[in-house]
């Protein structure tokens, strides 16, 4: 469904430990720029009991998905990307139709 590329994996495990608390990260899209949708990428404190996310468990923490996102997340791979001064998560979703001038935010 979703895949993390070995160098988002070490820096998901280097934030949680840098915080010091979590369980995960939590992925989901919200409306908003202008192609529609945004990536959200939050900690993930504790996992909820209910229907509001699909948990799956990778390499020693939670990664939570957003049920309703779902949808627009598969076959989505995360990446960790440097290039020159810049460096950040790069997702790479086969759904995605276009993205807006600026990368903030996608359609499918």
């Amino acid at each position: 469904m979703i895949s993390l590329t070995p160098a988002a994996t070490g820096k998901i495990k280097f934030m949680l430990a840098k915080r010091g608390r979590g369980v995960g990260i939590k992925i989901g899209v919200k409306t908003t720029g202008c192609s529609g949708l945004a990536y959200v990428l939050e900690y993930l404190d504790i996992v909820p009991d209910d229907q509001s996310m699909m948990v799956i468990q990778q390499d020693n923490f939670s990664l939570g998905l957003e049920t309703r996102s779902v949808p627009y997340l598969q076959g989505l791979t995360i990446d960790w990307v440097k290039q020159g001064l810049n460096e950040g998560f790069e997702f790479i979703n086969p759904n995605e139709r276009d993205r807006c001038g600026c990368g903030e935010s996608f359609r499918v």
